[in-house]
């Protein structure tokens, strides 16, 4: 939004500074973006006068002058054709920055003579784009500053240009009266009172305006009248400086009156030329879609299904609340002229406006909110400035539609200042500060104003008050606790599991990483997913079309890109969600580890191994006693069929509850991710484990018994599809109180023992708890343990 210093003075009374106004601009929430201030660049220059001008010696369109300076009488060498004595110029000096010509003078010699600085033009002094000749003043004092002498004779040319930046809710910020009121709501100054026009219509509109039944959603109001002998042509200086300061070309006094309400007062109007409406009608409808009309940037639009339009009887004539058509356009020609002023729905427009590619300042003010209120006001306004400055007689007001009811009122609750924004306002200011700002105060419910449509509940007053008493005045204060000592934690147990899993996958030696939540259908499917039910509506590309059914594909994405570039060895982990469908709820957290490669670098002492399934195993259980799982669990098979099915596991506490799998990938999924292998990976599901029955903030005492144990080997020749785990489970089932620990250390297959079996060799940790055990005692308990495996696995002891 920009707007000049003296436009903002038409509305605010104040003595308030330049910088004083920008400091405030951006205290109130109205960021200044910059400021071009016309008498920072121009402060160095004074007035002069050339007593003497000779042609040069060595060049025709050159003349030798003599110029009367503050410094004394100087000679300045100008090609200018108006050089001539006894006319007061404007001075560059040697030293001074020439911003027209992005020069710096020195004194220099033109043609073999010296010349001590320049005689300016307005476009060397970006005043203007006038060049052919230099600045002739008709008064002035020589030394005078050339800056003081404009803002004394010519105002507009020094008048300060300012940029702000609008948030979108707050619309009323779009015209100068809304930023005038801000800055007197903060005390700058004092908003000057408006005149309201009151125009009656001298003679019935001849120009009927009706809105369709399926368009009455999109247009709640449309209003116009007729203004008939109206004389265009250029509008008056005043107008066309304000439109070019804010950088709009003028085009005519109709037309530059509709841009003037549009920065003024944040009301985009339209004026027809009445002669060129067919059938004296207007209306109000939804585009079938495929209408085209030539708007007034000069492009034909084809007009999509559903997007507002304003017809006549012979076809589109304009862009409902965006842009307007060139064949109705008022041109100089234009005797009567119809005002429009609508107020639409702010969602359609701005639907309409995506759909067409426009961007104009109608579309921007209509899109984020106008005042409904003053709909009726502002065409009254127009009407009266189009008679001031063009002539022409009114008609009657024309209307379809009604303006729309958007009162509300809201509580103040003048305590809630200091609970919601920390700052201690009295009671009295806050009301004053809502008054100024335009709310009406009924006891203790604030009316707002139709202006802002962002204000929607109580915390909205309280947040209009701290910004106007500015929120650089908030002090820093700690929370104030309900009750003593150390306060609850924040973070939900799931959330510190997340933490504690991302921390022990780094200290592991993994490397983090953060992949889309979205691939491509491909792999999606290879994981389990790929269906409609994950399926995005809108996807930003082809490869991201489905949401995640797993973190694996994304690190076997990356890893195939690291190997593209020469990176065989990694180790990559992830922590996030993974969908298994489309609603609320359906997703899980993951936590995910992929190994590939080799264990390290080439090394004389031979220590570097391919990655195996041992290597993930071990990762997922110490990731999994980190976050709390139970040291007590299974090793399962009949995983997800992306993984090996004979070099893979599932951790589980029972067949149904698994916590993670591990495992080597299965070598046709490689194929397809492009991952050249042996890549191992593991998944591990930290919601699944269950939480502690009670939590201590200290450890049980530590039970260590002093007496000696004892650990026994045993080697069982069991059928080749029993599992280990089988075994193992039987032999500490034989006396959990004495028997500490059961590990394989060895596996023989083949050979002696015929084929489909093997030998399983076990080693039994036995610690007593009350007295050394004798060896009777050790050879009873070896005997049970021999008992369960067999009947357990249909092994019998090897020999």
């Amino acid at each position: 939004m920009k707007f000049t210093l003296s436009w903002l003075k038409d509305h605010l009374d104040t003595t308030a500074t330049l910088d004083e106004i920008l400091d405030t601009l951006t205290d109130i929430g109205l960021e200044v973006e910059g400021v071009e201030n016309p008498a920072s660049k121009l402060s160095t220059f004074t007035l002069a006068k050339v007593k003497h001008a000779e042609q040069h010696p060595d060049a025709d369109r050159l003349r030798v002058c003599t110029v009367e300076t503050d410094e004394g009488d100087k000679q300045i060498v100008c090609g200018a054709p108006n050089a001539r004595a006894g006319i007061t110029v404007v001075l560059c000096k040697p030293g001074d920055y020439v911003p027209g010509i992005d020069v710096t003078l020195s004194i220099g010699k033109i043609r073999g003579v010296e010349s001590h600085g320049m005689m300016a033009s307005e476009r060397e002094l970006e005043l203007s784009d006038e060049h052919d000749g230099i600045i002739e003043l008709p008064s002035g004092e020589v030394g005078e500053k050339f800056i003081d002498w404009l803002a004394a004779n010519k105002p507009e040319k020094v008048d300060p240009v300012i940029e702000i930046a609008i948030t979108p809710n707050r619309p009323d910020a779009l015209g100068v009266r809304g930023i005038a009121r801000d800055l007197a709501a903060r005390g700058l100054g004092t908003l000057k009172p408006v005149d309201k026009a009151k125009i009656d219509g001298t003679f019935p509109c001849p120009v009927s305006v009706t809105i369709d039944a399926d368009a009455a959603d999109g247009c709640y109001l449309f209003a116009g009248r007729l203004v008939k002998g109206v004389k265009n042509g250029p509008s008056p200086q005043w107008l066309q400086d304000k439109l070019k300061a804010v950088g709009l070309r003028p085009i005519s006094a109709l037309v530059d009156i509709t841009n003037f309400f549009t920065y003024d007062r944040n009301r985009p109007l339209h004026v027809f030329d009445a002669a060129k409406v067919a059938g004296n009608a207007l209306t109000i409808a939804k585009a079938k879609g495929g209408e085209e009309l030539l708007a007034l940037d000069e492009k034909t639009y084809t007009i999509p299904a559903g997007v507002l339009i304003i017809s006549d009887t012979k076809g589109v004539e304009s862009i409902g609340g965006i842009m307007g058509g060139e064949e109705t356009g008022c041109t100089e020609e234009t005797t009567d002229v119809f005002i429009e002023a609508a107020f639409w729905d702010f969602v359609q427009i701005a639907h309409g406006g995506r759909a067409l590619r426009i961007n104009s300042d109608a579309r921007y003010r209509n899109e984020r909110g106008i005042d409904p209120a003053y709909n009726m006001q502002a065409l009254d306004d127009a009407t009266r400035m189009v008679m001031d400055l063009c002539g022409g007689e009114p008609s009657d007001v024309v209307v379809a539609g009604a303006v729309p009811d958007v009162s509300r009122a809201y509580r103040l609750d003048t305590a809630r200042c200091s609970s919601l924004v920390g700052m201690d306002i009295p009671a009295a200011d806050q009301r004053a500060t809502l008054e100024r700002l335009g709310f009406v105060m009924e006891g203790d419910m604030a009316h707002v104003p139709s202006w802002r449509p962002d204000v929607l509940g109580e915390a909205d007053l309280v947040e209009e008050v701290a910004r106007i008493a500015s929120l650089t005045k908030l002090e820093p204060k700690p929370l104030a606790r309900t009750q003593p000592g150390v306060p609850k934690p924040i973070l939900t147990p799931i959330q510190r599991r997340e933490q504690v899993a991302r921390r022990t996958a780094a200290a592991l030696g993994y490397n983090e990483c953060v992949t889309y939540s979205f691939i491509d259908q491909k792999s999606a499917t290879l994981f389990g997913g790929g269906t409609e039910a994950t399926m995005l509506a809108n996807p930003i590309s082809s490869d991201m079309s489905h949401m995640r059914p797993d973190l694996l594909p994304g690190l076997l994405q990356a890893a195939a890109r690291n190997q593209a570039r020469g990176m065989g060895d990694l180790a990559l982990f992830e922590v996030g969600a993974a969908w298994h469908g489309g609603e609320p709820g359906e997703q899980r957290l993951f936590v995910a580890g992929l190994l590939v490669g080799r264990t390290g670098p080439k090394d004389v002492h031979g220590a570097a191994r391919a990655v195996d399934v041992y290597d993930v195993k071990a990762d997922a259980e110490a990731i999994l006693s980190a976050i709390g799982a139970p040291a007590k669990v299974q090793i399962l098979r009949n995983g997800p069929a992306w993984w090996h099915p004979g070099r893979h596991g599932q951790i589980c506490l029972g067949p149904k509850k698994v916590l993670a799998t591990f495992g080597e990938v299965h070598p046709k999924i490689l194929r397809e991710m492009d991952v050249k292998g042996p890549a191992v990976a593991f998944t591990i599901w930290p919601e699944e484990i269950p939480q502690p029955r009670a939590t201590s903030a200290s450890r049980g005492a530590l039970a260590i018994s002093d007496l000696q144990a004892v650990e026994r080997d045993f080697a069982f020749v069991v059928d080749a599809q029993v599992a280990a785990l089988d075994l193992v489970n039987a032999a500490a089932g034989a006396d959990k109180a004495l028997i500490a620990d059961v590990r394989v250390f060895d596996e023989f297959v083949g050979g002696s023992l015929g084929e489909g079996k093997k030998s399983l060799a076990i080693t039994v940790r036995i610690e007593p708890k009350d007295a050394t055990l004798k060896e009777a005692e050790i050879e009873a308990l070896s005997a049970k343990i021999v008992e369960k495996v067999q009947k357990a696995t249909g092994g019998t002891l090897r020999g």
